[in-house]
């Protein structure tokens, strides 16, 4: 599934005002419907939009994670998915995906096997996640801004630092969903 844009440029949501980086309003399908300020969804508007996260995993059934950078408003210095990050407005799924793995691990070359979208909702958001997966020996560069630093966990570690504060809740909400799904992949 990828976002289906209107033919037209969608109106602003009611109640925002143009901003810098404009993301789509969604239906849970992924039909744009309008478009709104990042911001302005991050605030209590509980408006749908779209997200991407790449799970990495390795041969050796590793799950790769990121410590997100000590700037980061939300959660620094946890552990968290891969990559992930915003849809821009008038992007598609995969291009926000490689955008996103650029920009945070200097990651290009590898081919997404998309694994599931759900929706995720916090007390101030609603995110429509799109949640992909990449499978292989990767060289990795995290950013050093927005990602801190990386590093491959075997799956009880990983697991056994749930509910620790270590590890985003958003993870650890996303990871028993999708397990099996990655675990397949190999």
């Amino acid at each position: 599934m990828d976002l289906v844009y209107p033919v037209s440029i969608a109106p602003l949501a009611p109640g925002c005002r143009t901003g810098k980086e404009m993301v789509p309003i969604v239906e849970p399908t992924g039909r744009v419907t309008a478009r709104a300020p990042r911001q302005w969804c991050h605030r209590g508007s509980m408006a749908l939009h779209p997200v991407v996260h790449l799970h990495i995993i390795d041969r050796y059934s590793r799950i790769y994670l990121q410590r997100r950078g000590a700037s980061k408003s939300l959660l620094p210095l946890y552990w968290d998915t891969a990559v992930g990050g915003h849809v821009n407005y008038g992007e598609y799924l995969r291009e926000a995906l490689f955008r996103e793995a650029g920009e945070e691990l200097g990651f290009y070359d590898f081919n997404p096997v998309p694994v599931r979208t759900y929706i995720f909702e916090s007390q101030t958001e609603r995110e429509l996640v799109n949640v992909f997966a990449a499978v292989g020996n990767f060289d990795l560069h995290p950013d050093g801004d927005e990602v801190a630093e990386g590093r491959w966990w075997e799956i009880p570690e990983l697991e056994a630092s749930f509910g620790k504060d270590i590890i985003t809740p958003n993870f650890e909400q996303e990871f028993p969903m999708v397990k099996q799904s990655l675990l397949s992949l190999l």
